[in-house]
C-alpha cells in the first residue's frame, strides 16, 4: 500500500470516528431529552385520563365502586416532583367473588351446551360477529391511541395491530364458512349414514399477553367465540383500558353471559376459576411456568383443554454463505420490531466466526442508526418498555454478559432515560451468561460465534423452547443440511428472513415448551371446538327420516344449508 492509500484511509478511519461520535452525542441527547411537558405532545395524542368503573357481566356493564388499579404510561411527564409516569386512568380491581360470578354467567349462558349461543347456527353467530367487528371498526382511532399510551407501541404499529386484528375477525369468518360448506354434505361408509360437524366446548378462559394486547387475544377469543363457546376475558397486565371501548361492543353484539370481562390481580381472581373444574378450556398466551400452574389448579385436568402461546428463545444462524446485508437488515426487524418484545423476536444470534467481526459491525451500525422516541413521534423505531422493572433486568443481563468476556459493541448500547432502553448488541456471547438461555424480551441482541454448524443445532436440541429458527445461507446444500435437524426442533423455519407468525392462515405453535395446540385461522377453529356426528344406519326408513329433517329445517346441525 502506497503512502496516499495510507495516507487517505488513516484520514477515512479519522472522519468515520468523528462522525460515530456525534451519531452517539445525537442519540443520548434524544433520549435524555425524550419526555416533555404534555403541552408539547401533539394535540391528537394528547390524553385525558380515563376512570372505568363499569365491566361486562352477564350482557350488562356493571357499575364499580369498588377497589380500583392506576395505569400508569411507560411515558414519564414532567411534574413539580420530577419526571413521573403519565396516569392513563383507572380500571376495576374486582375480587374473587366477581371473577366466580363472571364464571357462573359463563357456565350459565353455556347451559351444558343447550344455550342460546352454542346452540345458534353457524350464520346466526357470524351474524353476530360482523355486528361486533362493525361496532369495534367504530373505536379504531380511540383504542389506538390507548395502545400508544398504555404499552409504548409507536402510532405505525398500534394502527397495524388494531388494522390486522380487524382482517383476522374477517379472515375467521370466511374460514368458518368454508368449515361449514365442508360440513354440509351427509358422508357413508360400510352401511352407516352420518353428518359431521364441529361442536363448541364449553366455558373458555381467555388470557393474552401485554406485548400484542389486542390481536394476541383475539387470536384466541374471536374463534372461540363464534365456535360457540362462552368466553372469560381476563385482561392482559398492561392495555387493559384499551378494551373499554369494546365493552359496548361486546354487549351490543352477542347474547348475555357470551363474553364476560374479568380485571384484578390474576394470583387473586383465577385460582378459584380454575379449581372450580368449571373451566372447559384455558386459553393462554404467557409464560409456560404460569401456565403449568393454571392447569395443576383444575381438579379434571383430563377435562381441560389447553391452547397454549408460551416461552420462546429464537435463534438466528448466519453462516460464511449469508448475504450479510440481508442477514443484518432481517435480523434487525426481527429482534428490535416493538423493542423486542415478541414471543416471536429473534433473541439469539449464532455467526460463522469467520465473518462474525464483519456480521457484527454492520449490526451495530443499523442499530445505531434506529431512531429513539415517543410513540407518536415521525419515524420512531425504539420506543419506552411498558414493564417497570425491565430496565433494571436488561442492565443486569447486560452486566453479566460484560463481566463474563462480552462487549456491547455498538455506540449508547444499554443507554437508559427511564423506560427508554436504547438497543445493544452484544458480542461474544457464550453459554456461561444469562443472554444465552434466558428470554431477554426487551432490546438486546446477544450474538455467539460459532466454528461448527452442529453448535447452534445442540443448542436447539438443549434448549427448553421450540417455536422457530431462522437461518441465512445462499448455499442450498448448507440450507437443506440445516432444515432437516430444524425442522425436528422447532414448528417453523425461516430462511432468509425474520421469524414471524403471520401470515395469519399459516400455523402458528411450538415444540417442548414454547406452545401447546396450533393456530392459525384455520386451526384456531379446530381448537375451540370438538367433531360430533349424527350417525344411523343406511335404511330407507332412516334416510327418510333425516331428509323430513332435513327438508323442514328442525335442526340447526343435521342440515345441508350453507352460507355463500
Amino acid at each position: 500500500m502506497d503512502k496516499f492509500s495510507t495516507r487517505y484511509r488513516t484520514v477515512f478511519v479519522h472522519l468515520k470516528s468523528n462522525y460515530t461520535n456525534m451519531e452517539n452525542q445525537t442519540t443520548t441527547a434524544a433520549i435524555d431529552g425524550l419526555f416533555v411537558d404534555e403541552t408539547q405532545i401533539p394535540e391528537a395524542y394528547q390524553l385525558t385520563p380515563i376512570h372505568q368503573r363499569e365491566y361486562l357481566l352477564n350482557g350488562q356493564l356493571v357499575p364499580w365502586d369498588g377497589e380500583v388499579a392506576e395505569v400508569y404510561s411507560p411515558v414519564y411527564v414532567p411534574t413539580e416532583q420530577g419526571l413521573k409516569r403519565k396516569l392513563v386512568g383507572t380500571i376495576p380491581q374486582v375480587s374473587p367473588k366477581e371473577s366466580l360470578e363472571a364464571l357462573d354467567a359463563a357456565v350459565a349462558a353455556y347451559a351444558d351446551g343447550q344455550g342460546e349461543w352454542p346452540t345458534m347456527s353457524v350464520e346466526g353467530r357470524i351474524a353476530c360477529m360482523q355486528k361486533f367487528v362493525y361496532l369495534m371498526i367504530q373505536k379504531r382511532d380511540q383504542v389506538i391511541k390507548l395502545l400508544m399510551w398504555e404499552i409504548g407501541k409507536s402510532v405505525a404499529d398500534s394502527t397495524k395491530e388494531f388494522d390486522r386484528t380487524v382482517v383476522y375477525i374477517n379472515d375467521t369468518i370466511d374460514a368458518l364458512k368454508d368449515l361449514d360448506r365442508q360440513s354440509s354434505r351427509f358422508e357413508q361408509a360400510e352401511g352407516v349414514l352420518a353428518q359431521i360437524r364441529r361442536s363448541p366446548l364449553g366455558v373458555v378462559l381467555s388470557m393474552g399477553p401485554f406485548n400484542y394486547p389486542l390481536n394476541e387475544i383475539f387470536t384466541t377469543l374471536i374463534p372461540a367465540l363464534i365456535m360457540g363457546n362462552t368466553i372469560l376475558f381476563k385482561m392482559p397486565k398492561h392495555g387493559v383500558l384499551a378494551h373499554y371501548p369494546l365493552l359496548e361492543a361486546f354487549r351490543e353484539a352477542f347474547p348475555a353471559g357470551t363474553v364476560n370481562t374479568l380485571y384484578g390481580r390474576g394470583a387473586e381472581i383465577i385460582s378459584p376459576l380454575m379449581e372450580s373444574g368449571k373451566v372447559n378450556v384455558l386459553a393462554f398466551i404467557g409464560s409456560s411456568k404460569v401456565a403449568v400452574s393454571l392447569k395443576k389448579l383444575h381438579p379434571k385436568p383430563n377435562r381441560l383443554r389447553a391452547i397454549l402461546s408460551l416461552d420462546a428463545k429464537n435463534a438466528a444462524i448466519v453462516t460464511r454463505n449469508a448475504d450479510l446485508d440481508v442477514a443484518v437488515e432481517e435480523i434487525l426487524l426481527g429482534a428490535l420490531s416493538f423493542n423486542g418484545q415478541r414471543c416471536t423476536a429473534l433473541k439469539l444470534v449464532f455467526v460463522e466466526r469467520q465473518i462474525a467481526d464483519v456480521f457484527v459491525a454492520k449490526l451495530a451500525e443499523a442499530v445505531g442508526a434506529l431512531v429513539p422516541g415517543l410513540p407518536w413521534d415521525k419515524g420512531v423505531r425504539i420506543t419506552p418498555l411498558p414493564e417497570p422493572d425491565k430496565p433494571d433486568y436488561l442492565k443486569a443481563c447486560l452486566d453479566d454478559a460484560v463481566a463474563k468476556g462480552a462487549k456491547i459493541v455498538n455506540g449508547n448500547g444499554g443507554y437508559t432515560n427511564q423506560s427508554m432502553v436504547f438497543p445493544a448488541v452484544v458480542f461474544p456471547v457464550n453459554d456461561q451468561m444469562k443472554l444465552y438461555h434466558e428470554e431477554q424480551f426487551g432490546p438486546i441482541v446477544p450474538v455467539v460465534p460459532f466454528d461448527s454448524i452442529e453448535e447452534p443445532v445442540r443448542y436447539q436440541i438443549g434448549a427448553s423452547h421450540g417455536m422457530q429458527v431462522s437461518i441465512f445461507s445462499n448455499d442450498a446444500a448448507e440450507v437443506a443440511q440445516l432444515i432437516d435437524p430444524f425442522v425436528n426442533l422447532v414448528s417453523r423455519v425461516n430462511i432468509n428472513c425474520q421469524a414471524q407468525r403471520g401470515p395469519d392462515v399459516f400455523p402458528f405453535t411450538g415444540r417442548k415448551d414454547s406452545a401447546e395446540g396450533t393456530l392459525s385461522v384455520f386451526d384456531a377453529l379446530r381448537s375451540f371446538s370438538i367433531r360430533s356426528l349424527v350417525a344411523t344406519k343406511s335404511t330407507e326408513a332412516n334416510k327418510q327420516l333425516f331428509n323430513a329433517i332435513v327438508r323442514d329445517h328442525d335442526s340447526n346441525f343435521l342440515s345441508t344449508d350453507y352460507i355463500f
